[in-house]
């Protein structure tokens, strides 16, 4: 029997797949949105960007901007209760709107 492999995109075809409207490059409104350190943001992966995408378990996940690194940004978010940092560039993030 052949072992099954669990690789970083594993089980990832639905999450990680754009919509027939949304194929192609992002508008450039999202790219040259400058996020200063404090700002809420939330992990939306962009699958056509895969180098710099973060593990899809942070798909969907609020966190807060600590920093930049180079053209990437540094964002601090929760998986349950414990703390956790996110590396990634504009391409996978965009602002936060709820309240608050």
């Amino acid at each position: 029997m052949v072992k099954r492999t669990h690789g970083y995109r594993y089980k990832s075809r639905k999450l990680l797949r754009k919509k027939p409207r949304e194929r192609g490059m992002r508008g450039l409104s999202r790219l040259l949105y400058e996020y200063k350190p404090g700002d809420k943001v939330v992990i939306d992966i962009d699958p056509t960007f895969i180098s710099t995408a973060p593990h899809r378990r942070y798909q969907g996940k609020v966190g807060v901007v600590m920093g930049v690194r180079g053209r990437a940004y540094v964002v601090e978010t929760y998986l349950g209760d414990k703390k956790k940092i996110v590396i990634t560039t504009a391409d996978h993030l965009r602002p936060f709107q709820g309240g608050s």
